[in-house]
């Protein structure tokens, strides 16, 4: 634990990516392997089964700390992070104490406590807290609270191992795709320089595309790109190998059995591949519906006639990563598209089609394409160079997304959280509203968009102009007006008011505008697709 604790406080104090990558290098090198495997398994994300819900911890800290609860809760809106409240309200223990291994702590008390009764789990939350000095403290309640987040991506600590090992990262992160356990022996075959029989079952990272920021113009000459429409659905490697099939999300999820149709259709491709491409639903009539129809069948894993009937789904596919056993990532962007147009020329099911190119002269007629893209149901525009290859992770050069520019509306700020990391003492998590008649009902969150000026001058007039508080949510009083951007607006059964916005952040805060002046909610609901 100690050595993990040391880390992690090298990684918190640092803000260089290169001296993270090297503090990860170090540790990896030297931890023993089963503290390693966890360590990496915590840092590219993976969280523990909860072990205490936050009122069982506040409780349980104002049992042993002896401190009052206002003072505890007083404390923790001040310190805006629970782990570091709970860690600081204590004492460290007297004398030497022995250094259990991160593993231990691990398997050996949280893990086997985790949905047991209160006094169970209690004991071993408190004997922890009692057993160790504060940098370990610290560590042990960011386990229980499962917000480990130290400025450490999952890239980077692929990168650390690549680094390490010397194995490319793009194999690395091949293995790390996926439901995968923290063990000894997980490591030493993730570390395995040879090709493992498993490396054929796994999908491949997915390149991502960046937001276009200069002018399509400075790209060169439109004939080197391919363009395609940016379709607003799931990203999705679609793979058929040996005969067996499988579809897994861009969130390192395996989608069996929610989308039977578009299984059933990659059963019968002419030969086994890769394909890359968007999942959608598609209504007659040869149009995507919203994402938010797709929604209702993500959770569902076996979803009945009803539901296959509502909302059909189809794969638009745009790239072909594999063909018969062979990788073809190192090939040309025209290259894998040919041959991707030739193998669903020959399957011709319109379950799975390949995504249409996009015809345009040169980068003012493209444009002009682009204004059309809401109306078409898709987000704007793909830019992809012909002659690239395909990378893993958000490589700028190659592939951009031009997207059309946001819909917007005026709305009134009414709640406010805080956020995390270095903002965990500040309030920068938003709601706000619309009209519906003489009340305000809320219709979106954001928590980007504001520079740190503003950041700070909202978080004290906040404080000052709190209303009710929820947890650690607080309601305002209904005074401040924020133009806010977004996709696009949905139907939505699930929301207070009726609407769903797609991908809401903060434009400009508007001192200049009155709240009775902010916009309605019919305004969106007449935008709603």
């Amino acid at each position: 634990m100690k050595q993990f604790a040391h880390l992690y406080t090298e990684l918190d104090q640092s803000t260089a990516t290169g001296d993270k990558r090297a503090a990860l290098v170090r540790y990896f090198r030297e931890a023993p392997p089963d503290d390693a495997a966890w360590a990496m398994w915590l840092l590219a994300g993976g969280k523990l089964a909860r072990i205490a819900n936050t009122r069982e911890l506040r409780e349980w800290v104002v049992q042993e700390s002896g401190q009052p609860e206002w003072l505890v809760e007083d404390s923790y809106d001040h310190v805006g992070d629970l782990a570091e409240t709970l860690t600081l309200l204590l004492d460290d223990p007297p004398g030497t104490h022995e250094d259990r291994p991160l593993v231990e702590w691990i398997e050996g008390i949280l893990l086997p406590i985790a949905n047991k009764a209160p006094e169970l789990r209690r004991a071993a939350v408190v004997g922890g807290w009692h057993a160790l000095p504060f940098d370990q403290r610290l560590l042990f309640n960011k386990l229980l609270t499962g917000a480990l987040r130290v400025g450490v991506s999952q890239r980077l600590v692929q990168q650390a191992l690549a680094e390490m090992s010397g194995i490319e990262i793009s194999r690395i992160a091949q293995r790390m795709l996926g439901t995968w356990t923290p063990t000894p022996d997980f490591l030493s075959r993730l570390l395995t320089v040879e090709e493992l029989p498993e490396d054929r079952q796994q999908p491949y990272p997915f390149f991502l595309a960046s937001p276009l920021e200069n002018e399509a113009p400075t790209l060169g000459d439109i004939g080197d790109w391919l363009l395609e429409w940016k379709w607003d659905g799931i990203r999705l490697q679609l793979i058929r190998r040996d005969g067996e099939v499988a579809l897994w999300s861009r969130g390192e999820e395996r989608l069996d059995g929610r989308f039977p149709e578009i299984e059933v259709a990659a059963a019968t491709l002419p030969r086994d591949c890769v394909i890359d491409g968007e999942l959608l639903a598609w209504r007659e009539g040869d149009a995507p519906m919203p994402f938010t129809a797709l929604q209702t069948r993500i959770q569902r894993r076996k979803p009945g006639a009803k539901t296959l009937a509502d909302t059909p789904a189809r794969v638009l596919a745009y790239d072909l990563l594999e063909l018969q056993g062979e990788d073809l990532r190192l090939r040309p962007l025209s290259e894998r598209r040919a041959l991707l147009e030739s193998l669903l020329g020959e399957h011709a099911d319109p379950r799975i089609v390949i995504s249409p190119r996009v015809e345009a002269t040169d980068w003012d007629v493209a444009a002009v394409l682009r204004e059309d893209a809401r109306e078409r149901g898709v987000e704007g525009l793909m830019l992809k160079r012909a002659a690239s290859t395909y990378q893993s992770g958000r490589r700028r050069g190659d592939w951009w997304k031009w997207k059309i520019d946001p819909l917007t509306i005026d709305a009134v700020l009414l709640y406010a959280q805080s956020g995390h990391g270095r903002r965990s003492t500040l309030y920068t998590d938003y709601t706000f509203g619309v009209w519906d008649g003489e009340t305000l009902v809320p219709v979106a969150k954001a928590y980007s968009g504001l520079d740190d000026k503003e950041i700070l001058s909202l978080d004290s007039w906040i404080r000052a102009n709190t209303l009710e508080r929820f947890g650690p949510v607080r309601s305002v009083k209904a005074h401040h007006v924020f133009e806010l951007g977004f996709e696009a607006v949905n139907v939505s059964k699930r929301h207070k008011s009726g609407i769903a916005v797609r991908f809401p952040r903060i434009l400009r805060w508007r001192l200049d505008k009155p709240m009775a002046e902010a916009d309605r909610l019919e305004t969106l609901q007449a935008l709603a697709r």
